[in-house]
């Protein structure tokens, strides 16, 4: 399991959800969401957008992102470019 989905189940346990509460949330159903966390099926990004707002985090911790603050971002951006 990667380690968004890992969080997102471990969120979804945390807050004593279940699947089916979840799925529900979605507007989907429990065995998809399911299939889901299993990485079965791959999760629309509607749903991710929707899951950050439940667990009030942010799509970039939630993905790991590590955000470099010593650059403005235009700047990151063109050095990122540069070195590919």
């Amino acid at each position: 399991m990667t380690g968004y989905m890992q969080m997102l189940r471990n969120l979804r346990e945390d807050n004593d959800l279940t699947q089916a509460q979840v799925a529900e949330y979605l507007g989907t159903s429990q065995t998809m969401y399911a299939r889901y966390e299993r990485e079965a099926n791959e999760l629309p990004i509607r749903h991710f957008i929707c899951l950050c707002e439940l667990y009030n985090i942010s799509a970039d911790s939630l993905l790991g992102i590590r955000l470099r603050k010593e650059l403005p971002h235009g700047k990151a951006v063109m050095n990122i470019i540069r070195k590919r």
